[in-house]
């Protein structure tokens, strides 16, 4: 068994696969509730309501779509140059410390300034924090996947340690947190009452303007030509280590943008809990975006529902909220799997 490309795949084969790698996602959804003991079409009409089924409830999955936007964002610009970014969760909680620390009050800035001056500096902490592994890289030749991964553990460790010491609320009775966020440094809600907030277009806006860095500027060309093929980017004279740096440095921004929404558009201050795993989830947002910086935006709405959804559906029914893990995991195999087959053919023999 062998497998040939497809010169040219067709219409048929580049809609038909992914059309059925979604047929697929929905039957492993159905298997999976049939395993929990439970109806599988009322799995999926809960997860549809709970997901979309009100205003709330369509409410909430914008609210959790803003921060993997961002990370899916991050992943997509790092892999389209082939710069395996693993460590957007470190990066967020880079941001969200800068947050924290000018969102406080401490520094004095005027109001005006804050949101702007926070956002700015948030994002130059993450942009730094994947500097580090891609200077690693481009000097001494380590692996990107090792050090970005590692510093994921060792930020989370880093976040306990400022919220149990420098870091923490004098009076929050104990807990590990921070102090909030004066009101001048929190980000306005869309909607009074509602928790929405302009994190969520601002989110849009870094979408559209990483598609038009990647389509319409001579450093998304770059990228991509280093992503496509660095020796070949190298001998026709283009500067590949500086590309490199350069996606690094936007990578690890927007992947700190997430933090910094999360904490001044939603929860005010910074716990160890701030993100149930935004970072990796913006891989798989990424990749089922087949990392278009549009398509991301997409993705990332449809994993964000379903994560709402599984949580609304669990409270209902009684079915563990993990079966959106496995669903959104499984949606990724069937889509990978799905382009392979598109652009090639199996042969026997």
């Amino acid at each position: 068994m062998r497998l040939e490309p497809v010169a040219d795949p067709g219409l048929g084969r580049s809609l038909g696969y992914p059309a059925a790698a979604l047929g697929a996602t929905v039957a492993f959804a159905m298997a999976l509730a049939l395993v929990a003991g439970a109806d599988p079409f009322a799995v999926l009409g809960l997860m549809v309501k709970g997901a979309a089924g009100s205003k709330f409830a369509l409410l909430e999955t914008l609210n959790r779509a803003t921060p993997l936007i961002f990370t899916g964002l991050a992943v997509a610009v790092a892999f389209r140059a082939k710069l395996w970014n693993i460590g957007a969760e470190a990066q967020l909680y880079a941001g969200a410390i800068v947050t924290v620390l000018l969102g406080t009050g401490a520094l004095g800035l005027p109001w005006p300034l804050l949101l702007p001056v926070s956002a700015l500096f948030a994002a130059v902490a993450g942009a730094l924090v994947l500097l580090g592994p891609a200077t690693l890289k481009l000097r001494f030749g380590v692996d990107e996947v090792v050090t970005t991964l590692l510093f994921n553990f060792i930020m989370l460790l880093f976040v306990s340690y400022l919220l149990e010491g420098p870091m923490k609320d004098p009076a929050g009775m104990g807990w590990p947190k921070s102090e909030k966020l004066i009101a001048e440094a929190r980000l306005p809600r869309i909607m009074e009452g509602l928790r929405l907030h302009w994190g969520f277009l601002l989110a849009l806006i870094a979408a559209l303007g990483v598609w038009v860095v990647q389509t319409r500027t001579t450093l998304g060309y770059e990228m991509r030509a280093v992503g496509l093929n660095p020796e070949a980017a190298r001998f026709a004279g283009l500067p590949v280590g500086r590309i490199l740096i350069k996606t690094a440095l936007l990578s690890g921004g927007l992947a700190a943008l997430a933090g910094w929404s999360e904490v001044a558009g939603l929860k005010g201050s910074l716990t160890l809990d701030l993100s149930p795993g935004f970072g990796y989830a913006g891989i798989i947002v990424a990749m089922l975006a087949l990392l278009n910086p549009l398509g991301v935006v997409v993705s990332a709405l449809f994993v964000a529902g379903v994560f709402v959804g599984a949580d609304s559906m669990s409270r209902a029914i009684g079915v563990p909220t993990y079966i959106a893990d496995a669903l959104t995991a499984a949606a990724l195999l069937f889509m990978v799997l799905a382009l392979l087959l598109a652009r090639v053919r199996v042969r026997r023999g």
